[in-house]
């Protein structure tokens, strides 16, 4: 870290150090630099302050519940998810009919598709599927709904329905929670059954998380870590997870 994002983290943790929370826009007042900054600063650095819909708060601070925020996410390790985006890429095959859940952790795996000559995506995301419109080859199955804006993600009664009938050779999975013992967790009820549908149905199932959610659990579970054949993850996060399946099922793959 250097030294100007050091004073400036210590400035915050200065400021959040009575409790409470301290809106970004604010928070960039304080330090005198943009938004942009301090969500760099926070997101490229080991820190105890999170950034919560747009306000920071010291992770420990009791009572605050996470609010998912595509945009706060889409920022977040981004290097970390390009670098698993890759690794997934030598899983995916000419003529594979990929499911691509929601989230911003899978968004950089689009751009290195253009490649494929014969790719089916199907996804209940907004932002997956217009990344997939701008490739030529890649053909697109929406599935609809009631849109949820937090997740630019849609939900229907028969949309678990609709993916069973569906044939999907790879199932890419992300998650904002993985723990040992209480499983894969996601921050949104309506996410489960497509989740939990497409594990379910695909041939191939893997699950793409970098080190920053291990050890962490959400409010809807969706699957226990055996229900995946592959769990690809980062040189961080692989040591805690191989230390824990033991002799579980998934193969473990590092970005």
């Amino acid at each position: 870290m250097n030294g100007r994002s050091a004073l400036r983290l210590a400035k915050l943790q200065d400021a959040l150090a009575s409790g409470g929370t301290l809106h970004l826009r604010d928070a960039a007042e304080l330090c005198d630099v943009s938004e942009m900054t301090i969500r760099r600063d926070l997101t490229t650095h080991t820190t105890a302050i999170s950034l919560l819909g747009g306000r920071l708060v010291m992770a420990n601070y009791p009572g605050v519940t996470p609010i998912y925020d595509l945009t706060e996410q889409q920022a977040s390790h981004y290097q970390a998810k390009y670098s698993l985006c890759q690794r997934v890429l030598a899983f995916i095959e000419e003529g594979d009919t990929l499911f691509i859940d929601c989230g911003s952790t899978l968004i950089p795996l689009l751009s290195q598709l253009s490649h494929f000559r014969e790719l089916t995506v199907v996804t209940y995301a907004l932002n997956v599927a217009n990344a997939v419109t701008a490739l030529p080859n890649v053909r697109l199955v929406l599935l609809g709904g009631l849109f949820y804006a937090a997740s630019q993600s849609f939900a229907s009664d028969n949309m678990a329905a609709a993916i069973e009938r569906l044939g999907i050779n790879k199932a890419l999975i992300s998650a904002a929670g993985v723990d040992l013992e209480r499983g894969v967790s996601c921050f949104h009820f309506h996410e489960v059954a497509p989740k939990q549908a497409a594990i379910a149905t695909a041939m191939q199932r893997l699950l793409v998380v970098d080190a920053s959610k291990f050890g962490v659990v959400r409010p809807a579970y969706f699957a226990a870590l055996g229900d995946f054949d592959v769990i690809v993850t980062d040189e961080e996060g692989a040591p805690k997870l191989l230390r824990g399946l033991g002799n579980e099922v998934p193969e473990v793959t590092i970005a």
